[in-house]
């Protein structure tokens, strides 16, 4: 067993395979199950925990095409700009940044014209988006 805290040893594997059932995350992390029910519970409601998704190879998504979007933002408009992003469908996930962009944003559409069309469109038509970077996704390695 590590010496890493539990909380920790329960991350880790929740990370490692967000589907695994408590008995299994027990295991990896070595405490009891109830152990892992009090901390998942505990880490979901202090917000530590914001949801499970599945992790997605962008090469095998023939429905979609997906970018990794830099933005920059006007720190006069930067709440406004953040909470019109996140209503927007076509972002997956928003990010802020301490690297070249202010915001990082995962977005998907249906093929790659369209999703050109929401970043010139719905992305730049925010009030406050001063550009945005795109960086297509071609294939996961890890």
């Amino acid at each position: 067993m590590s010496a890493a805290p539990t909380e920790d040893r329960i991350l880790e594997a929740l990370e490692e395979d967000a589907q695994a059932s408590y008995a299994e995350i027990a295991q990896q992390a070595g405490v009891s199950k109830p152990t892992v029910r009090k901390y998942i519970r505990k880490l979901e409601e202090e917000g530590v925990i914001v949801g499970y998704s599945a992790e997605v190879d962008p090469k095998k998504l023939s429905s979609q095409s997906i970018a990794m979007v830099g933005m920059d933002v006007d720190s006069g408009r930067y709440v406004e700009a953040t909470r019109e992003l996140k209503q927007l469908d076509a972002v997956e996930s928003l990010y802020t940044s301490s690297g070249d962009h202010m915001l990082m944003a995962e977005v998907r559409a249906g093929n790659g014209d369209e999703l050109g069309d929401v970043i010139a469109e719905d992305i730049l038509g925010i009030e406050g988006i001063t550009a945005a970077h795109p960086s297509f996704l071609q294939e996961r390695l890890k």
